[in-house]
């Protein structure tokens, strides 16, 4: 929660910042909108992952949870590197859309750059909260979801009032490499859900395995290349 709020804090952040240098506090309005329609809709998307789960019973329960968990892990995984892609350009590109949106005059244009940016990230903290609570103890995961989430949105705001003072690059090296490991962590709960469908034999090493296979090698190929430069 902390990772993927503090993501859609920093798109909110980066589009409030440049309105706020160019002049144009006006549009901030609609912005807050697109960024508010995105969490009604994300809230949404992890109510109906938490409903559908309450209705299944017994081995399609299994299913269902082992195939979010999964989801979670590759959709988690597929993030962390799109991430890094976009890093250095991230803050140009979503300054080039707002700037196009104010040519044409549009709320509407200006308000859909935060909705999409937002809501990417909703979605995404949905299926990993779902993942997360699933196989574990609900009352702590929904604790820690809560404290992660506001330091998230403390963070967003410090960015806003002064992103200097914010050292980015060590900030998101540090979570990837955690949450990488969450990733593996996320593929072997969903073998084990499962494998108490009877989908295969319940074996330990075998999830182990999957664990070390996933977390090893995504953590070499996330580090290597900064180890390389220096």
């Amino acid at each position: 929660m902390l990772r993927e709020g503090f993501e859609a804090s920093l798109i909110v952040g980066i589009v409030l910042a440049f309105l706020n240098r160019t002049g144009r506090r006006d549009a901030f309005v609609a912005v807050w909108i697109g960024a508010l329609a995105a969490l009604l809709l994300s809230a949404f998307a992890g109510i109906v992952l938490f409903a559908v789960g309450t209705e299944l019973e017994g081995r399609a329960e299994y299913l269902w949870e082992g195939s979010a968990m999964l989801a979670a892990a590759a959709l988690l995984t597929w993030m962390i590197f799109w991430m890094r892609r976009q890093a250095r350009t991230i803050r140009k590109d979503l300054e080039g859309q707002v700037q196009s949106a104010l040519a044409t005059g549009s709320s509407l244009a200006l308000g859909l750059v935060a909705f999409v940016g937002v809501l990417r990230e909703g979605v995404e903290t949905a299926l990993f909260l779902f993942g997360s609570v699933e196989s574990s103890n609900a009352a702590v995961s929904l604790a820690s979801a809560a404290v992660g989430l506001a330091l998230a949105f403390g963070l967003g705001y410090a960015f806003y009032r002064g992103s200097e003072r914010l050292d980015l690059r060590r900030f998101f090296t540090v979570t990837s490499g955690l949450l990488l490991v969450f990733a593996g962590w996320l593929l072997a709960r969903g073998l084990e859900e499962f494998a108490e469908a009877g989908v295969f034999p319940e074996n330990e090493l075998l999830l182990w395995g999957a664990f070390a296979a996933l977390a090893g090698p995504t953590l070499w190929l996330f580090f290597r290349p900064a180890r390389t430069r220096a």
